[in-house]
């Protein structure tokens, strides 16, 4: 099976720390080479300790959403011979908390606007089929209850081998 890659990084720069202003910005570098600028969201940790132009967990989240799903409709569509002219997908993602009290994104809504050339359109229940196999075949909503482990390395600086 492919695995993907993701390389975060974060360093604190000659912020104090423990006095808990410090910066939140960070880096995603992937696996294809792409840099994004990273961040908590400035909805949870002030500015200027974020970076409200820089990509957060949580939008990054929805998107991933959302892109994963254009994917596998566009190859849906493709497939059952629809020649999509465009597709655009405000999605929206809304934090609440669970039944322990956790703060988590409890529900993302794709809201896909696909347009097609009138000759060669689909009926609404032709795209909504495309659209529920999209879903049913998208990686990342059948992975949202993925188990995550955490394998930790300590480094200590100014102690040697």
């Amino acid at each position: 099976m492919a695995e993907h890659t993701a390389t975060i990084t974060w360093s604190r720069g000659s912020d104090d720390f423990l006095d808990k202003r410090y910066h939140r910005a960070h880096s995603w570098q992937f696996d294809g080479g792409a840099v994004v600028a990273g961040s908590s969201s400035p909805h949870v940790v002030p500015l200027p300790y974020s970076d409200a132009a820089a990509v957060d967990p949580e939008e990054a989240y929805v998107a991933a959403l959302s892109s994963c799903h254009m994917l596998w409709f566009l190859d849906f569509a493709c497939r059952a011979g629809w020649r999509v002219d465009s597709y655009t997908d405000a999605a929206v993602g809304t934090m609440a908390k669970d039944a322990q009290g956790r703060l988590v994104v409890a529900h993302v809504q794709l809201r896909p606007v696909t347009r097609f050339d009138a000759a060669h359109a689909p009926s609404t229940e032709v795209l909504a089929d495309l659209h529920h196999q999209a879903h049913a075949a998208c990686f990342l909503a059948n992975s949202v209850m993925t188990q995550i482990d955490c394998a930790p390395v300590l480094e200590v600086e100014g102690e040697g081998a």
